[in-house]
């Protein structure tokens, strides 16, 4: 019986030269250096796209609403 891991962060993934494990951060923010095809733009992919987690930076969490003691009375 073979287990199968769930993929991080859902299985469809667009693939982009941003998360990259051959992609780095170009002195233009636009653009990444590929080690395999050079300077690309951050959208764009290869076949030799390999997905790298650690690369991803997770969208920022909203904001809690403030609550006051007043909220959570039953008067």
């Amino acid at each position: 019986m073979l287990l199968r891991k769930k993929p991080m962060f859902g299985a469809n993934i667009q693939p982009a030269c941003t998360y990259c494990e051959f992609g780095q951060k170009a002195a233009d923010p636009r653009m990444i250096l590929c080690a395999k095809k050079g300077v690309v733009s951050p959208y764009y992919h290869c076949k030799k796209f390999s997905y790298d987690p650690l690369r991803r930076v997770p969208r920022r969490q909203p904001k809690l609403p403030e609550f006051s003691a007043e909220d959570f009375s039953l008067d």
